[in-house]
This record gives structure tokens, C-alpha cells and sequence, in this order.
């Protein structure tokens, strides 16, 4: 109980004489604690906006559904393309065709196969406009694959106006704001790319990283995007859902054969378009920013390095400073393990307060992400106990010259040193 009371005193008493420090010579102790707040400050602020990240790539996964997988044009690739004609061959695949997503839909794997193509348009009601809309064409289907959450007073486009090409559109709430104010603008007609539009519905846009944000946007269905707006669909993709009981790899594989006889390629040919499963996209998604991830820690871990260093000359001067007290605690029967745990637990303070402050930073840079983005960032546990066991293990690592130094000095000559 003694010993433990003793390590207790030792404790706090590191902990005062640390903080007596950094009152004494606050600009030394300020640019030490600032290295290493800027590197747990990278290592929360990264954390919080991957975790943020993360949460909304699995929210749109999942409202797609577990099994629902893509196909599209060009595949997900990282190669180097030149002019050469060897690099990037799938850039000469051709578009996926009408023909070939009402072949899907008779699949009897297949319980729904939509289109989609995303364009961007001109929108305009009386004198406001909106120069930039992102537009989401879809196929009659789209409620069965999205499901749009539409606002009282509103619905979603018909299959049969969607067949026909009507020109009806369902406008975000962003864009029902920016255009209409607080009026109702079901029923009124708006201007996208100078055709007229009737708004049938508006919709919360749940907006997340891969849709892009928070801008405007407005769904139509897709051959008005092709019939009325003259977009080519050169690079429409299309969404498959299996039927209950068939596992998405039996899609898959009946989909690919589907796709191979349509445009008579032979077994040894290479698949002219790219089937992305969930797993595929998810594989993708954390090989990217994992490794972004990594380097952006790698460069936060430069921050503690400069705060370690930081720790390492202002104990330096601290034991300097002190030799005479150094002297007088040996002379009084101070071990050198207690002098060497003091001057760590001091170091381990002063990278501590750097800790605190970064994770204050950090919290704040995950609010402002929060608020000004999709992105729903927060701080997770490990994030924090990873700040604090990096501000630690720097502390111990650097201080452990300068307490080591400390420990080993002669009683005598400490007490001479003037």
C-alpha cells in the first residue's frame, strides 16, 4: 500500500512540476505540445471523416440491397491509358442497349432490371435559374430499385409515362427550394434545358459521398432524357436484383451468359462490358481509401515526430535547468528510477496536453465536415485511444534521453553545478 502511495505521489507530482513548466516557459513548451496536436489532430480529423465515409457508402449499399448488383459499360479501372490502342481497351465497349435490359428482365433469375444515367441540365421557373441540375434519368422501375422517399401531395413517374417518354419530373427538395421558394411545385411546369417539365413530385435527397453531395437535382425517366433533352444513353448502366432464393453469383453468371449471346462473343472472348458486384465496389472502395488512409497517417505521423523532437530538446533544457534539484532529491535518497519515472511522466504530460488539444481540433473538424457536408463524420473510440496512445508512446520515446540523462547524474557535481 506504501509502495502504491508513493508511485501515486510520484505521479501527480511529475504531473504539477510538467505544468509549473509550461507556465515558466510557455512559447518552448507551446511549440513542443503544437507538433504533436497537429499530429493527433491528422490522425482524429482523418479518422473521423473515414469513419463518416464508411457509414455512407454502407447506408447507399444497403438501400440498394444486399444482392442487387451493376452492370456497366466500363469496368472499374486504374491503368494508365495512352494513344496506342493497347491500354484501356474497354473504352471501346460498346453502350449497353434497351434491347438488352428488357432481355435481362425476362431472366428468371432476374425480379427487376432498371436503367440509369446520370446528365447534368439548365433549370429554370419564371425568373430563377438554376445553371447546374444534376439529372438522374431512371426506368419505370425506379421506386422498385431506389426507393425514392417523395413528399405528401407527390408520386414518382408512372411505367407508362416512362415508356412513353412523357416529360414529367421529380425535383429534390434542394432544388423545389432554390426554384419555387416555399411554394407547392407539384403541378407547375419548370424549364429543364428550355423544355418543359411538369413536377409531379419532390423527394428527399438523402445525400451521401457517392451521390456527390448536397447540389440539385431532379429524376426523370429515361427516354425523355434521350427523346427530349437529345442525350445519346452511351453510357447508360443498369441495376439487377435477383429473385428471392437466387444467390447473386447465379444472377451473375446467368446475366454474363445472357450478355455473351446478345452480342455473340465466344467463351474465349473478353466481356466487353463489367458486371460490379457489392463486393467488388466495396473491395474498390477500401483499397482506395485505405491506402489513402494509410499515406494521409503516415503524413500525420510527421507531426509527432516534430513534437517527439520538440519533447526531446525542451527536457534537455529542463534537466539542464534543474541539476542542482536533481541533486539535492539524490542527496536526500532518490533513486535513479525515481528520478527517470519523473521526467517521463513529465514528458508524457507535455505530449498529453498536445493529445487534448488535438483531439479538440479533431472534434471540431468532424463537426464542421458534419455540417457543411454529406459527410457524417465522428470521432470513433479507437481514433481516441489511438491519440492517446501515440501522445504516450511519443512522450516515453522521446523523453526517454533526456530523463535517462537525468537519472544518471553524479549527486556530487549536480550539487556544484551553478
Amino acid at each position: 500500500m506504501a509502495t502504491l502511495t508513493a508511485r501515486l505521489y510520484n505521479l501527480t507530482e511529475g504531473v504539477r512540476i510538467a505544468l509549473d513548466a509550461l507556465r515558466a516557459n510557455r512559447v518552448r513548451a507551446g511549440l513542443t505540445i503544437l507538433g504533436v496536436a497537429v499530429g493527433v489532430f491528422a490522425v482524429v480529423g482523418i479518422s473521423a471523416a473515414v469513419h463518416g465515409i464508411n457509414e455512407s457508402v454502407a447506408r447507399d449499399f444497403e438501400s440498394a440491397g444486399p444482392t442487387t448488383f451493376f452492370v456497366s459499360r466500363f469496368p472499374i479501372s486504374f491503368e494508365a491509358c495512352d494513344d496506342s490502342g493497347e491500354t484501356c481497351r474497354w473504352l471501346r465497349n460498346p453502350s449497353i442497349t434497351m434491347p438488352e435490359l428488357e432481355a435481362l428482365r425476362r431472366l428468371p433469375s432476374v425480379e427487376q432490371a432498371g436503367a440509369r444515367m446520370d446528365w447534368s441540365v439548365a433549370a429554370k421557373f419564371r425568373d430563377k435559374t438554376l445553371k447546374s441540375v444534376g439529372v438522374e434519368a431512371y426506368t419505370g422501375n425506379w421506386g422498385s430499385l431506389s426507393a425514392p422517399d417523395i413528399q405528401p401531395g407527390g408520386r414518382a413517374f408512372t411505367e407508362m409515362e416512362a415508356r412513353s417518354g412523357a416529360r414529367v419530373a421529380v425535383l429534390s427538395t434542394i432544388t423545389a427550394e432554390r426554384l419555387f421558394g416555399e411554394g407547392d411545385p407539384v403541378g407547375r411546369e419548370v424549364q429543364l434545358n428550355g423544355s418543359p417539365f411538369t413536377v409531379i413530385g419532390v423527394y428527399k435527397d438523402n445525400s451521401s459521398f457517392l451521390s456527390g453531395g448536397s447540389r440539385p437535382k431532379a429524376v426523370i425517366p429515361i427516354l425523355t432524357l434521350n427523346r427530349t433533352l437529345n442525350v445519346r444513353l452511351w453510357d447508360m448502366g443498369l441495376a439487377v436484383k435477383p429473385r428471392p432464393g437466387v444467390s447473386t453469383a447465379e444472377a451473375v453468371d446467368e446475366v454474363e451468359a445472357a450478355m455473351r449471346g446478345m452480342r455473340r462473343l465466344r467463351p474465349v472472348d473478353p466481356a466487353n462490358w463489367a458486371i460490379l458486384t457489392q463486393d467488388k465496389l466495396m473491395s474498390t472502395y477500401n483499397q482506395i481509401f485505405g491506402t489513402m488512409f494509410l499515406v494521409m497517417i503516415a503524413l500525420s505521423a510527421v507531426g509527432l515526430l516534430v513534437g517527439g523532437v520538440g519533447v526531446v530538446a525542451i527536457m534537455m533544457i529542463s534537466v539542464t535547468e534543474r541539476t542542482r534539484e536533481i541533486g539535492v532529491r539524490k542527496a536526500l535518497g532518490a533513486t535513479r528510477a525515481t528520478i527517470l519515472f519523473q521526467f517521463l511522466v513529465e514528458a508524457v504530460t507535455l505530449t498529453g496536453v498536445g493529445a487534448f488539444v488535438g483531439l479538440l481540433g479533431g472534434w471540431g473538424l468532424a463537426a464542421i465536415v458534419r455540417a457543411a457536408t454529406p459527410i457524417q463524420a465522428s470521432v470513433p473510440p479507437l481514433a481516441i485511444l489511438a491519440a492517446i496512445g501515440a501522445s504516450v508512446v511519443t512522450g516515453v520515446a522521446f523523453g526517454m534521453v533526456p530523463a535517462a540523462r537525468a537519472a544518471r547524474l553524479d549527486p556530487v557535481e549536480a550539487l556544484r553545478f551553478e
